[in-house]
C-alpha cells in the first residue's frame, strides 16, 4: 500500500526534508541528498546569487528535488511576502517555508506575523508551510488561511535539543487536518524516529546534519530514522501498561 505524502499537488515518498544551512562546504548537499533520501529541499533566498554560480545554492540542489525557498531574515509580514516573491520571481517555485521571527535570542516565530503572511501568499498561490510555535488555536487559523502544512519546532533552531515541546506537538497531530512537519531543535535520528512515531507526517533536519563529523553518514542515518518511525507509526504501536505482562504463560509448566 502506498504511503506516499502529498503536499502542493506533489507526492512524496520521503518524509524527510533537508535544510541546506551550515555546511561546511556546498559542495557536499549533493551526497548528503542522495545519502538521506531527501526530495524536499530548503533553500535560504538571499543564499540564491544567479551571477556567481560558485556562491549560488541552487548550483548544488538536485533538478529532481521539491525546492522550497525560505523567508529566513523576515521580521514582519511584510518582509516575508516580498522575499517570497522574489523567490518566484528568481525561478524557485511556489513552494515557500514560511518564517517570520523578530526575537533575535531565541529565534521563536511571530505566530500573528506568520498568519497575516499566510493569508497573503495563499491568496497569490503559494504552497505554503509555516514555521510556528506550537499552538493550536494558531493552527486552526493557519488552517483556515489555507496553509498546505504546520511546521511547529521541537526546540529553538540549531540547539540540537530534541522535542521539547513534544506534548503541545501531539496536540496538533490530534486536532489539526493538514501534515504537521517537525521543524527545528531535532539533534538526533532517535529524535526524528520519536517525531514520526506519534504521527508526525515530515521531519525537517539542517543543523543536526550539517554540523555533524560525517553529514553523508548522518543524512543516511535520518533518512532511515524517518522511515522507521513512519512504519513504526502506520503499524500501530503496542499500548502501554502501568504493570508487567509475560509474553509466554506463567502456568503449565512441565512436570
Amino acid at each position: 500500500m502506498s504511503d506516499a505524502l502529498k503536499i502542493g499537488g506533489k507526492e512524496l515518498t520521503s518524509r524527510l526534508f533537508l535544510g541546506t544551512g551550515k555546511f561546511a562546504s556546498n559542495k557536499i548537499i549533493p551526497d548528503v541528498v542522495a545519502a538521506s533520501g531527501a526530495q524536499v529541499v530548503t533553500v535560504a533566498v538571499r543564499r540564491v546569487d544567479m551571477a556567481f554560480a560558485e556562491e549560488n545554492i541552487l548550483t548544488y540542489i538536485p533538478k529532481d528535488c521539491v525546492l522550497m525557498p525560505n523567508t529566513s531574515g523576515a521580521r514582519t509580514a511584510e518582509e516575508a511576502v516580498r522575499i517570497a516573491r522574489l523567490a518566484r520571481a528568481a525561478g524557485c517555485g511556489d513552494w515557500v517555508k514560511l518564517e517570520v521571527i523578530s526575537d533575535n535570542r531565541y529565534l521563536l516565530p511571530d505566530n500573528y506575523e506568520t498568519i497575516k503572511a499566510t493569508e497573503t501568499l495563499v491568496s497569490e498561490g503559494f504552497v505554503v508551510l509555516p514555521y510556528m510555535s506550537p499552538d493550536l488555536v494558531v493552527a486552526k487559523r493557519l488552517v483556515e488561511a489555507g496553509a498546505a502544512a504546520v511546521m511547529p519546532l521541537g526546540s529553538p533552531i540549531g540547539t540540537n535539543r530534541g522535542l521539547k515541546t513534544r506534548e503541545l506537538i501531539r496536540i496538533l497531530i490530534e486536532e489539526i487536518p493538514l501534515p504537521i512537519i517537525v521543524d527545528a531543535g531535532i539533534g538526533r535520528p532517535s529524535e526524528a524516529a520519536e517525531a514520526m512515531e506519534m504521527g508526525c507526517a515530515a521531519a525537517l533536519i539542517n543543523t543536526a546534519i550539517a554540523t555533524a563529523g560525517d553529514p553523508v553518514a548522518m543524512g543516511r542515518a535520518f533518512g532511515m530514522a524517518v522511515d522507521a518511525g513512519r512504519t513504526a507509526y502506520i503499524s500501530g504501536l503496542g499500548a502501554v501498561q502501568q504493570y508487567a505482562s509475560a509474553s509466554s504463560p506463567l502456568t503449565g509448566f512441565l512436570g
